[in-house]
């Protein structure tokens, strides 16, 4: 089973609790990354949303490739070919 950060790599959308996001910024953390720097930014019609290293620190996997973050969004990231 992918780690987060290996299912994140080259996703275009990202699933959070129900609705489609698209992927707007994505950053692959390594060991420079603080806690609040901002990992990845997805939009849904007006809704925004942004991602911090410490939101997605010790993220849960879950079944099909679904995690469950600290904050207690559920996530899975999706390439662009696999939407249909």
């Amino acid at each position: 089973m992918p780690t987060f950060i290996e299912a994140m790599r080259d996703a275009d959308f990202i699933f959070i609790d129900g609705n489609i996001f698209k992927t707007r910024y994505l950053r692959i953390p390594d060991e420079t990354t603080q806690a609040d720097d901002i990992i990845l930014e997805a939009q849904h019609e007006d809704t925004e949303v942004e991602l911090t290293r410490f939101d997605i620190d010790q993220a849960i996997p879950l079944e099909a490739g679904f995690f469950r973050l600290k904050n207690g969004m559920v996530v899975r990231f999706i390439a662009a070919t696999i939407i249909h």
